[in-house]
């Protein structure tokens, strides 16, 4: 939502809602005009006060101070209609309807500052998406590549899931991971990985050493005294399960080091199969607490393969009744589908799953290894 389009801006607001006006006006209109006909014991005049506080429901404060101004007009004129304006009755219901009107439109106000804030939060969140969370290319190297990340809050465009690729000179690198906990210490910790990443996957010899790089990286991290100034988690309970992936361009394999994340499924003709570690490696910052050597284990990846990358946001999804989300049985049923297509199709039904708003963020990559032929 841009700033020009902002409700409630300083000028008038007839834009979007400009049609709802009529409904105050219309509100004012029949209250006056029932008032004037009423017998003298009947007084509906305190009924007007409902035409600005359902205008700054909608509209800037400037309407709103508008609509209340024409309803005190009319209460004026029913005054001077039925009796005049010195009739107490009269007197006070004005005075009431002068007095709810500023209150309205000065919470109508302070809804436009918050929309506004709103605004900027939303620049901002675009901002660091692009600049942490960078977009994935469609193609890289023999794989054909495609993204997608659901924000858990409206307001949020990245949170703790994170994803990247690097090129090698023998092939390409990617990660996927989910940082514990939310908030911007989860987007700071997930800007650190993926930033170590970033600077080692195209250095690092081997699939083990990127990954020790990494757990290095996040235990210095959590040993840092600022970092555990703003983290309020308790030691040991921050940390990132990821999967890390090898993909040489000259062999038909995928070597995968999992630390504690949900395994990669693998779609081959219609089946899909989990690529579950034998030795899965304990998530990224607890070494300290769990002993581990990391070593990449090899799956076959032949052309025309997709690797379905996730975070638990997708598979801890649940509907309305508690069921959790069937991502491989939905996998299944689009494997025929390139990767583009696959997760369009995914992202619309585990949001309809989820009754359009999921409990977690969740992040998804697929990508499929194209036919030697294709190379370029």
């Amino acid at each position: 939502m841009s700033p020009g389009r902002l409700r409630g801006s300083n000028r008038w607001s007839w834009e979007p809602g400009h049609a709802l006006l009529a409904v105050p006006l219309a509100m004012i209109a029949i209250v006056t005009t029932v008032d004037i006909l009423a017998p003298p014991d009947v007084h509906l005049g305190p009924f007007l006060v409902a035409a600005p506080a359902v205008t700054a429901s909608f509209a800037g404060p400037r309407t709103t101070a508008f609509i209340g101004a024409v309803a005190v007009l009319a209460q004026t004129v029913v005054a001077m209609a039925r009796t005049n304006l010195t009739d107490l009755n009269h007197t006070f219901q004005i005075i009431a309807l002068v007095l709810i009107s500023v209150f309205v439109t000065f919470f109508a106000h302070l809804r436009e500052q918050h929309e506004k804030q709103l605004v900027q939060l939303r620049s901002v969140a675009r901002a660091a998406q692009q600049v942490v969370l960078r977009p994935l290319p469609q193609r890289v190297g023999p794989l054909r590549i495609a993204s997608v990340y659901l924000a858990a809050e409206a307001e949020a465009q990245i949170g703790g899931d994170l994803y990247a690729a690097a090129r090698t000179a023998q092939g390409t690198r990617l990660i996927i991971g989910d940082v514990r906990g939310k908030g911007l210490a989860a987007v700071g910790d997930a800007a650190l990985v993926l930033g170590a990443f970033r600077a080692a996957a195209h250095r690092q010899a081997d699939l083990p050493a990127l990954v020790a790089y990494l757990e290095g990286t996040v235990s210095s991290n959590l040993d840092d005294p600022g970092a555990d100034a703003q983290n309020t988690e308790d030691p040991g309970e921050a940390f990132v399960t990821a999967a890390i992936l090898d993909v040489p361009d000259n062999e038909s394999v995928l070597l995968v080091i999992n630390c504690g994340h949900p395994p990669p499924l693998l779609l081959r003709g219609g089946q899909v199969t989990p690529l579950a570690v034998r030795h899965p490696a304990p998530p990224l910052g607890l070494t300290e607490f769990v002993d581990s050597d990391f070593a990449a284990e090899s799956f076959a990846f032949e052309p025309g393969d997709i690797i379905l990358l996730y975070t638990d946001g997708v598979i801890e999804a649940r509907d309305p009744s508690g069921t959790f989300y069937p991502l491989v049985e939905r996998v299944a049923a689009w494997s025929g589908e390139h990767p583009q297509a696959l997760l369009s199709h995914l992202c619309e039904d585990l949001l309809s799953h989820a009754g359009g708003h999921l409990g977690d963020d969740a992040a998804m990559v697929a990508m499929e290894r194209l036919p030697r032929v294709s190379l370029r």
